[in-house]
């Protein structure tokens, strides 16, 4: 594994560690408050609802997974070079892109899913802050996937591939 798929690797886990700290806001969300000890809350109310904060932890574990899912594909594939460098930022600024905009979506009406007000609420400069990442990584995550595909698919020079009639010779 070289040092771009460690890198990976570790910005995939940044995505996750503040997914888990989403699940922390999810549980004071429901809860009403934090749980001192067992039976005494102490009451309060965060931002936005319990909903939102279930997509915002939720959303960034698999955001997180993803990031660190393809730095191990690309070592398994042997992805390097260009590729690779362009896999390197695509990925990584799609797992905070997409961290944005949850988490913008949990401070906006709008769930950070439109630039101006939409049948949820009117928009805020946190639903523009978190949409705005997102929709640009949309299409740049699913060129990355096309050039993985691509990888994927091509024959490799001097990687030898196994006829259905080489299987059937040894049985």
């Amino acid at each position: 594994m070289n040092r771009r798929q460690r890198r990976m690797i570790g910005h995939g886990a940044i995505v996750t560690l503040m997914a888990l700290v989403a699940g922390f806001g999810l549980t004071m969300s429901l809860v009403g408050g934090f749980e001192i000890f067992p039976g005494n809350i102490l009451p309060f109310e965060l931002p936005g609802d319990s909903r939102a904060w279930a997509r915002t932890h939720a959303g960034g574990l698999m955001n997180g997974m993803l990031v660190i899912v393809v730095a191990l594909v690309m070592f398994a594939m042997r992805i390097d070079g260009d590729l690779e460098r362009r896999l390197y930022w695509m990925l990584i600024g799609t797992g905070y892109a997409n961290t944005i905009f949850y988490w913008g979506g949990l401070f906006s009406q709008t769930r950070a899913i439109t630039f101006g007000d939409n049948r949820f609420g009117e928009t805020n400069i946190a639903g523009v802050l978190g949409f705005a990442p997102a929709l640009i990584f949309s299409f740049v995550t699913c060129a990355a996937f096309f050039m993985i595909i691509r990888h994927a698919f091509r024959d490799i020079p001097g990687e030898s591939s196994p006829s259905f009639r080489d299987k059937n010779k040894d049985e």
